[in-house]
This record gives structure tokens, C-alpha cells and sequence, in this order.
């Protein structure tokens, strides 16, 4: 049963009686230990265990079942305006330039794969959209706009404009009432984007959507109805992918010297996608997070090999390279492909693969490459970073759109990574190989890739101030902490000595960017992933209060108090005024501010905000201006006092816990978290017992859908032939592309376009550059629908470049026939009168295409019904009351004069 809201009530039914059944039971029994879990409250034990329910319904599902639902439009609540916005393929262009300039001709060709998969898509661009409150708009804004009379959501957009301070949220349409609250409490407007999704668009084409909506932003093209936002007033803000999705872009705009936004917001951001951290293993039955990973049911899209046919992890047999924990690189130097000629790699014959220990104790890196220091001079950075840039290759330092492939480093042919290695528990064992693909997002040899995991980059310093927000029972917890400190403390967590001499960008970004970033973070007792799903504890109610007060605090200070004080709870008091400030704070301890009960019982509902919640804030702002004081007054090394007296000490992270009732006590020393300790070579691995968690719950999957997956390979099949007569038949029918030379012929090319324009109802795009049938010597990563040709997006992405929407490559957009309509109206996946529906994780399903009602969507037509009939029920009522009152005008007998 695909996902809908019927099968997930079916399936959650059970597990919200259930839950009811044992809640009281677990919580006396919490209390008789004397502990405190956000499970104490019925409505969060509910709602955490429907959603951890729901998220295992979606892994015994495919990938775009659940894609279908989750991106799904939903209706938006009267009080709020919500304007749709298409964010064009020329801002898709300017930011593909700027990735292209980023990772340079040679890595574009080996690590990414080419430069112009990536950048095909199936729409005419990006979907988002404005979101901000109603109450809050300016009712005197334009009506009109260049002489044309504007739609209200049109209108709604210009009316935002009074609303400096944006919210730039990465993530999708599921998020939308998480958005509207974060709008609620700026009182100011967001912006959210529905990049396209892993793993028909694995990396880097998310990255470039992000890029490409913050360019929109500040830069907006001709048409747009917003003006253009100052960087100075933009607040990244993303969860979990999101988040991650959030540094990745932040540091591409610090590499490429493009403006930066005032500062971000990361909700369980997700930083390390080898999972190399203890509490991915140690949280998982506290987490909605499955145990196992996103397995999900074959497909014709994925797993890439739903029925393979040796395990997916198996004992090595070949000795380094890659060295344990690694995988194989994607850049080969000389060497390497020495060793991969040779064989060298390979045990003689009655000899075995080495010992794990045998491996690091032989292969182990001899010059290791040290940071500068973060004290170092401007002057001497200056002059470091003018003689590395007068020997960088012009190779290595990127170029624009078509740049000359001749001058990359070419892939020798034939190259094929070996399979990554695992690093073992026991040394003594050999190293297990993986033989497949784990992540949807992108392939396992890029894991380690500081745009994939940013906890791999060379430098995170330079940033502007991210308040980062975790629970303590989710499974990212510990990456969280880690990514936070090492911005903060670059020198005290360096990155892994391999990322350096890898890559020469890395490497340089580790010298010039050594100014520490401010960080405030804070983790929440007892909460899961994102934190903020759940609106209604108190908790989230704090972290949205925080969120707000960070973003107006950002945007809307003046620039010199923001250097100064980079954070709203970094209000400084100085030390002549230590009475002041002091006193208000112990008596908020002693008697203003008394703990609060657990769960105090209040009238609010959820997501309103509860009597002392104002209350929990200001003591919070305090707590942590009390931690300020210590810190100033302590011998720590990261923390320096100005020159004057009373200003504020440099204090380069506030680390905070939340305890369930919202309130705020300092974290323990470095030295007394496990996350902090772990060595930093340890980091970014690809490490056993990780791989073989997941690797059981795949063999599980295997079982269990085995007759499903040999399905899927007939029915690639099928659309493998299917895709090969759609470009026979485009080619019958007039197209004409030079992958095709037949299709060139004798006649003008000139003659042809013309003739072909005039009888299609396509068109050829200026603004788009490239298409499924231009990506030869191009080596997409293999779920990428771009390069394929056996699923039914892949197939409608397709079409839409042939017969709609042409890049500039098409030199003819061919004429549809009769009979494809006919065929089209039998085909469930295509669409006789416009352009097949695109995938399901690049463009949003409308509720109004769709046979399965979302359960939001129940809600809407409810509401709308019960609407017409109170309308129904108005309108007769008056004409009821018309009536009798002419009736009675005509019996009564007029007055004597």
C-alpha cells in the first residue's frame, strides 16, 4: 500500500492505543528513579511515537511513495499569506557558474562527474515561495505593478516588502507550518525552496538549487516582484539535510567571495554523512531517526540493485589503497593508477589480504600537514596566500560554463574506484569491503567531500554566527557538538590530515580562513531529531522565542553591535555595573524565577505559548550573561578580554543544555564530552559497526521484497526499450541533435528549426543550457534520472527536453502526432495536453491531481464544506427573512393620514 493518509492511519492506529496503554506505567517508573523525560507528557509521548511510527511505515515503502507525500502542496491557513514564486533557469546558470568556478575543470570531471548533469532539470526552474502572516503586512503597498493588474499572492509579495528581516529556510513544503510559526515570532517574512531531492537529483544539484534561491534573493531578475534583499538582512535557517544543505552553501559563498547572510540557523543539521560519531549507535531507540537508515522498498528507481547477487559488504580482498575507513579516490594521481596497472594491490598468489594493523601500520601517513596558526597575521597570510596563488593552476582554481575540457586532468579510461574499505573494531581482522551505495544523496566515494559532509571541511572559521540547536537523545547529537566546537575552536579540532592533502582548496582554506565563528549552542534534554516538529512542549517553544530573537537580533542591530555582541543573550553589562547586572539575577533564582512543574497544566493549546514562558527567557538571558562573567573571569585560552575594561570578552561559543521545561544551565567542560575526545583521523570514517547496523537491515529489505525486486529489473527493462523508441520516433518526427548525426542530413539546419517551430507546441529555451541527451563523456552518479533511462521520471524528463522544454543544444523541437496523444491518455505517467508531471522530488503534487487525500487536505475540504453549508444555510435564512417581511408589508393595511 503506497503512502497515504489512509495506510498511515492504518498503520498508526495501533501504535497510538499502545501508547496510551503504557504511558502512565512508564512514567511512574521514570519517577520512582527519580528522572524527567519529555515522554511525561502524554501529548509528546503520542506525538514522537506517530512520527517514529509513520517514518517506519515510509521505509517499508518506495522512494517516491513517500517522496508523493511528503511533497505534496498543502492548503495554507487563511490568516497567512503564502506566494508561490518560480525562481528561473538564468539564476539556475548564474549559480552553476558559481559551483563550476568552485570545484574547477579537474574535480568537476573526476569527482563530480561532469558539469552538465547536474544542472538538467525538468521544470523551468525552482519552486518556492514567500510565507509571512497576514496581520503583519503593509495594507498600503502597491496594488498594481507595471500597468497590470496583480493576483493576491502577487500583491501579498509586494506588501511583504516592509518585513526587512527574512528567514531563508531550506527545505521543502512539509515544513511549511514549522515556517509559518518561524514568521510568526520575527513578525517578519520567510522564504522557503523546494530544491530538488537525492536520489533522482543526488549532489550536487541540491546544493546549486539553495544557491540559486539565495541568489534570487539578493540578486533578482527581471520580473521578480521582490526587491533585491540585503544580504545583511537574510537568516539561513534549515533542519536536519537542510541544515547541512545550509553550511555547504555558506562556504561556497565565503570561497568565492560572494556577500554572506547575517547568519544561520541549524536545527539537527546533518554534517557527517559517514556516520563516524558514537550516538548514530547509542540513540537510537530515543530517536525518530530508523535504527537501520532510509531502507526503503525496491523500485525502478532505487536501491540500484534491488536483487544483487554477492552480499553487500564482504571480507577485502585487496590490500590498500583505500586504507581502512576510507573510500577509493575519484582523483587518481600517477601512483594510483600505477598500483591499479601493476595489481600490486592484489595478494600474491597462497598470500592473504593483509591485517587491518598490517594496513595502518604500512600505509600510515608520514608528513602530516599542520595548520597555521589562528594568530597569525593578516600581513602574513597575505603573503602566504600570494605566493600559493601565484603556483595555482589555472585548472585547479575552476572556471566559468563551458570551460575547455582539454585542460582537466582526464580520468584515465577505464578507471573504476575500488570498493571503500571498513574500518574494523578488531585490528587483527581484515577489513570488510562495501560494495554498494549506502545514502540516497551521493555516492559513497563523495561522502567525504567537504560539500557533502561539512564536518570535512578544510575550514569552517569565517562564517557568520550560527546558533545551532540539538536534541540529546537524537542520533546526530554527537556530530552536532562536534561541527559547533570546531567552528568555534579550529584549532583545538582540526580536520582529518587526508582532507588537506587532497585537496589543494581545502588546504588553502585552512590558512586563510582562521578567524574563529561565533557559535551558540544549545542542546535539549531528552529531545529528538529537529526538535522543533513538535510545536507544542515547551522545549520548541523556547527554541522558536530563541530562533526569532537570534534572526531580529541579526539583521536589524547595528553592524558594529553585532561584532560586538553577536548574539541577543550576549547583552554585556560591564564590570562597573556588575551590581545591576548580578542582583536581578540572583533574585530571578531565588524567588522571580521558581523551576517551574513539569508540564504545568495551562489553557493554551499547542503551539501557543504558555504564562511563563516570557518568564523562562529572560532567566535564560541571564544564565547565559552569567556564563559570559565566568568566562571572562576564567583562564581559558579561547576566551580574550578587550582592551577596554567594559567591553566584551571574545568569547567564541556559548554551550548551553535545555532541560524539558525550556530552562537554561551552562554545559559541562569540554573534557567531559565523549564526542569531544574522539581523534580527529577517527572522524569521517567509514566505520564497522555502522555499516554492518545498516548492512542487516538491507539483507532484512533484500528478503522481505526479493519477488518485488526481480519485478523491478523486467520493468527497467521495458522502460529501456520504451526510451529507446521515444527517440526513434523523435527523430522520425523532426529532431535534430548532434548526438544523432543522421538526424543532421543535407537540409539547413536553419530550415528545419523553423519548419519544426511552427507545428510544435514546444519550445527551444534560451536560458536552458542542457538536456538528458547531452551528457556524453559525462559520468553521472547512477541513481541520477539525468543519465537514465529505465524509470517512468526518468523517461518523463525525457520527453519534456524533446517535445516541451529544449535546451539551446536541440537545434529542433519535433511535432507530437495524433497517435502519441492517444498513447499519452493511457499512460499514467504522461499527459496528452501539457508536459508529463515531473519527479516527485523536483516538482510539488498537486492535491487536486492525486487519488489519496493528504490528511490536510481532509481537513480543507471539511472546513469547506461545512463553509458552504453555513453559507447555504445564511443565504436562505435571508431570503426566508425577505419573504416574510414583504408578506407582512402586503397584510398590513396602510395608515390613515
Amino acid at each position: 500500500m503506497p503512502v497515504n493518509t489512509a495506510s498511515a492511519a492504518v498503520h498508526i492506529a495501533p501504535v497510538v492505543l499502545k501508547t496510551f496503554a503504557e504511558h502512565r506505567k512508564q512514567r511512574k517508573a521514570r519517577e520512582k528513579q527519580g528522572k524527567e523525560a519529555p515522554q511525561d507528557d502524554i501529548l509528546f509521548d503520542e506525538a514522537f511515537n506517530i512520527v517514529k511510527s509513520f517514518i517506519e511505515l515510509g521505509t517499508n515503502n518506495t522512494v517516491e511513495s513517500l517522496q508523493s507525500f511528503t511533497n505534496t502542496r498543502v492548503p495554507s491557513l487563511y490568516w497567512v499569506a503564502v506566494s508561490p514564486v518560480t525562481i528561473p533557469l538564468s539564476i539556475c546558470n548564474e549559480a552553476a557558474d558559481a559551483l563550476i568556478e568552485w570545484f574547477g575543470p579537474e574535480e568537476l570531471n573526476t569527482v563530480v562527474g561532469g558539469e552538465r548533469w547536474w544542472q538538467v532539470r525538468g521544470l523551468s526552474g525552482i519552486d518556492a515561495e514567500w510565507i509571512a502572516e497576514r496581520e503583519h503586512l503593509d495594507d498600503t503597498g502597491e496594488k498594481v505593478g507595471n500597468g497590470q493588474k496583480l493576483t493576491r499572492e502577487e500583491q501579498d509579495i509586494l506588501q511583504m516588502e516592509k518585513l526587512e528581516s527574512v528567514i531563508f529556510y531550506v527545505h521543502g513544503d512539509t515544513h511549511r507550518y514549522q515556517i509559518i510559526r518561524l514568521a510568526h515570532k520575527l513578525k517578519g517574512r520567510a522564504f522557503a525552496v523546494n530544491y530538488r531531492k537525492a536520489p533522482q537529483y543526488p549532489w550536487p544539484c541540491p546544493v546549486q538549487d539553495v544557491l540559486a534561491a539565495y541568489l534570487y534573493l539578493i540578486r533578482p531578475p527581471p520580473g521578480a516582484l521582490h526587491k533585491a534583499v540585503d544580504p545583511g538582512k537574510i537568516v539561513f535557517a534549515g533542519d536536519s539535510a537542510g541544515g547541512g544543505l545550509c553550511v555547504t552553501v555558506m562556504t561556497v559563498l565565503r570561497d568565492l567571495g560572494l556577500p554572506m547572510p547575517a547568519g544561520a540557523v541549524l536545527i539537527s543539521p546533518w554534517v557527517d554523512l559517514t556516520h563516524s560519531f558514537p550516538s548514530i549507535l547509542q540513540n537510537t531507540e530515543t530517536d525518530i531517526i530508523p535504527p537501520h537508515g532510509f531502507l526503503a522498498k525496491p523500485s525502478v528507481l532505487w536501491p540500484l540493485d534491488p536483487c544483487p547477487k554477492t552480499a553487500r559488504i564482504i571480507r577485502s580482498e585487496t590490500n590498500p589503497p583505500p586504507k581502512p575507513g576510507e573510500a577509493d579516490t575519484l582523483k587518481p594521481s600517477p601512483e594510483r593508477v600505477e598500483i591499479a596497472k601493476s595489481g600490486t594491490d592484489i595478494p600474491g598468489e597462497g598470500l592473504a589480504v593483509e591485517t587491518q594493523e598490517e594496513m595502518l601500520e604500512k600505509y600510515s601517513s608520514t608528513a602530516p600537514y599542520t595548520l597555521p596558526s589562528p594568530q597569525m597575521t593578516d600581513s602574513s597570510m597575505a603573503e602566504k596566500n600570494a605566493s600559493s596563488e601565484s603556483s595555482s593552476s589555472s585548472s585547479e582554481m575552476g572556471g566559468r560554463a563551458g570551460h575547455n575540457k582539454a585542460e582537466t586532468q582526464a580520468t584515465p579510461a577505464g578507471w573504476e574506484a575500488k570498493p571503500a574499505k571498513i574500518l574494523m573494531e578488531n585490528d587483527i581482522e581484515s577489513p570488510l569491503e562495501l560494495r554498494c551505495q549506502i545514502q540516497l544523496y551521493a555516492t559513497t566515494e563523495q561522502l567525504t567531500h567537504p560539500l557533502v559532509s561539512p564536518i570535512s571541511q578544510g575550514s569552517l572559521c569565517n562564517l557568520p554566527p550560527l546558533y545551532i540547536i540539538a536534541g540529546d537523545s537524537e542520533m546526530l547529537r554527537d556530530e552536532i557538538i562536534y561541527f559547533a566546537h570546531r567552528a568555534a575552536h579550529p584549532s583545538d579540532y582540526p580536520v582529518r590530515e587526508a582532507v588537506l592533502k587532497d585537496a589543494r582548496r581545502q588546504r588553502e582554506n585552512a590558512e586563510k580562513f582562521t578567524t574563529p565563528t561565533k557559535v551558540h549552542l544549545q542542546v535539549f534534554d531528552g529531545m529528538p531529531h529537529v526538535l522543533t516538529v513538535f510545536m507544542f512542549t515547551k522545549s520548541a517553544r523556547y527554541a522558536y522565542r530563541s530562533i526569532a530573537e537570534f534572526v531580529r537580533h541579526v539583521t536589524q542591530k547595528p553592524k558594529e553591535e553585532i561584532e560586538r555582541s553577536p548574539f541577543p543573550a550576549f547583552e554585556w553589562k560591564p564590570r562597573s555595573d556588575t551590581t545591576e547586572s548580578t542582583e536581578p539575577l540572583k533574585a530571578s533564582k531565588a524567588k522571580k524565577q521558581p523551576r517551574p512543574k513539569p508540564f504545568a497544566k495551562t489553557q493554551d493549546g499547542p503551539g501557543q505559548e504558555s504564562p511563563d514562558s516570557e518568564q523562562i527567557f529572560e532567566h535564560n538571558e541571564q544564565v547565559t550573561q552569567e556564563t559570559l562573567r565566568k568566562l571572562a573571569d576564567s583562564p581559558e585560552p579561547d576566551v580574550h578580554l578587550q582592551d577596554d575594561d567594559d567591553a566584551l570578552p571574545s568569547v567564541a561559543i556559548i554551550r548551553e543544555r535545555v532541560d524539558i521545561h525550556g530552562m537554561v544551565r551552562p554545559m559541562e567542560p569540554r573534557e567531559e564530552i565523549p564526542a569531544l575526545q574522539l581523534s580527529p583521523d577517527k572522524i569521517g570514517m567509514i566505520k564497522e559497526a555502522p555499516a554492518m547496523r545498516w548492512h542487516k537491515g538491507q539483507e532484512e529489505w533484500d528478503k522481505r521484497f526479493h519477488k518485488a525486486g526481480k519485478r523491478v529489473l523486467q520493468k527497467r527493462e521495458k522502460l529501456k526499450d520504451k526510451a529507446d523508441k521515444l527517440i526513434k520516433h523523435a527523430l522520425e518526427q523532426g529532431l535534430v541533435h548532434e548526438a544523432f548525426p543522421e538526424s543532421l542530413g543535407d537540409e539547413p539546419v536553419e530550415k528545419q528549426t523553423n519548419r519544426n517551430r511552427r507545428t510544435s507546441i514546444g519550445e527551444i529555451q534560451e536560458h536552458r543550457r542542457w538536456g538528458p541527451l547531452d551528457l556524453k563523456d559525462e559520468k553521472p552518479p547512477a541513481s541520477a534520472i539525468a543519465g537514465r533511462r529505465d524509470t517512468h521520471e526518468s523517461l518523463a524528463l525525457l520527453r519534456t527536453s524533446i517535445y516541451y522544454a529544449a535546451p539551446i543544444t536541440h537545434k529542433t523541437v519535433p511535432r507530437l502526432k495524433a497517435s502519441d496523444a492517444l498513447r499519452a491518455t493511457f499512460d499514467p505517467h504522461d499527459d496528452p495536453n501539457a508536459p508529463p508531471k515531473q519527479s516527485v522530488s523536483e516538482q510539488q503534487v498537486d492535491r487536486m491531481q492525486i487519488a489519496p487525500l493528504n490528511g490536510l487536505r481532509i481537513w480543507e475540504k471539511i472546513l469547506g464544506y461545512l463553509g458552504r453549508k453555513s453559507s447555504s444555510k445564511a443565504t436562505n435564512g435571508i431570503r426566508n427573512t425577505a419573504a416574510i417581511i414583504r408578506r407582512e408589508r402586503e397584510d398590513t393595511p396602510p395608515k390613515a393620514s
